[in-house]
């Protein structure tokens, strides 16, 4: 490990000069962070770092996962399970929940901050975008949040269920940092999380918004393996975004690439990937930029403005393991 390490710093030395990214400070103390992850895996990818740093400094730390990871073909046939079976992707969905909160509870993140909702993974956008469509999982065959474990079971799948899911799941956590990703991301899902992260942002003035990218760009991030004390740079398709860089300690990279192999299922499919975002650094911007996405995103809150929003209170039953009540299903994911 030694060697690697010293590798790893050799080729920061070479690569500095590429990376734009200026130091961002730790979080104070008072800080209430909220990571809001598209899918199980991107809390501790997007993160880790900043999740270690905020408890450190005696803040709380919350996860909102919007799916359940029950969309990723390869990872069900990875597990042995037929992808074209619903229950199968139920019970991949099922799986990725537990390794999440395996990964969370590992970062420090207690149970009762760690929030499901449970919408089909791989259509999102579709959700927003047809937000008074009722759709259907194309893999679990669910028209509603099947999980009983999830914030809000039973809900229909529907661009304004997800919204109002969204905005009860934030008011109970009443976070004064969010960590959501950019609209630039390339998967179609964290851009939907995006937007609503961006629309519930413009609403609730006077709480900060940080951006992330996992999705950057062909090859990104490079290389595609674990190189710990290596920076990330910034992604390919937000260069012109202002980003700033948190730096982590040896010890707190060590701790996420540990969380990360809580992600067993998705480890056996894309360990190169996922251990290539354990680094010296984390990268967040602090805006997005006007795009065509944005102008759709702004139509889609005009969309749901006007509807009422009762009082909701999310469950957390995370004792019990999660499990599907009846078969659903989602799209193609990650």
């Amino acid at each position: 490990m030694a060697v690697l390490r010293l590798t790893c710093l050799l080729l920061a030395l070479l690569v500095g000069a590429r990376s734009a990214a200026a130091p961002l400070p730790v979080p104070a103390g008072g800080t209430v962070l909220l990571v809001i992850a598209p899918h199980p895996d991107d809390e501790t990818l997007c993160c880790a770092g900043a999740i270690q740093q905020v408890l450190a400094a005696g803040g709380q730390a919350a996860i909102l996962w919007v799916t359940s990871g029950d969309g990723s073909v390869l990872g069900a046939l990875f597990e042995g399970h037929n992808p074209l079976r619903p229950q199968s992707m139920l019970e991949l969905g099922a799986r990725r929940m537990l390794e999440a909160r395996a990964a969370a509870t590992a970062l420090g993140v207690s149970p009762d901050r760690q929030l499901f909702l449970g919408y089909p993974d791989g259509s999102l956008l579709h959700l927003l975008d047809e937000p008074q469509s009722v759709q259907r999982s194309p893999l679990t065959h669910a028209r509603a949040v099947p999980y009983r474990t999830a914030a809000f079971p039973g809900d229909l799948y529907q661009g304004l269920a997800l919204r109002r899911d969204f905005a009860a799941a934030l008011e109970r956590l009443q976070p004064t940092l969010v960590l959501a990703p950019s609209i630039l991301d390339t998967h179609p899902d964290h851009r939907a999380a995006g937007r609503l992260a961006r629309d519930w942002a413009a609403a609730h003035p006077g709480h900060e918004l940080r951006l992330w990218i996992v999705h950057g760009g062909e090859g990104w991030p490079a290389p595609r393996t674990l190189l710990p004390a290596l920076p990330l740079t910034p992604p390919p398709v937000a260069r012109q975004l202002s980003w700033q860089a948190l730096a982590l300690t040896p010890a707190e990279e060590t701790r996420k690439r540990r969380a990360l192999e809580a992600h067993a299922s998705q480890m056996r499919v894309m360990a190169p990937f996922l251990l290539a975002f354990v680094r010296s650094n984390e990268l967040y911007a602090g805006e997005d930029v006007a795009t065509g996405d944005a102008a759709a995103c702004s139509s889609c809150a005009a969309a749901s403005a006007g509807v009422s929003h009762p009082e909701r209170t999310p469950q957390t039953k995370n004792a019990s393991p999660p499990s599907a009540t009846t078969p659903r299903s989602q799209p193609h994911g990650r």
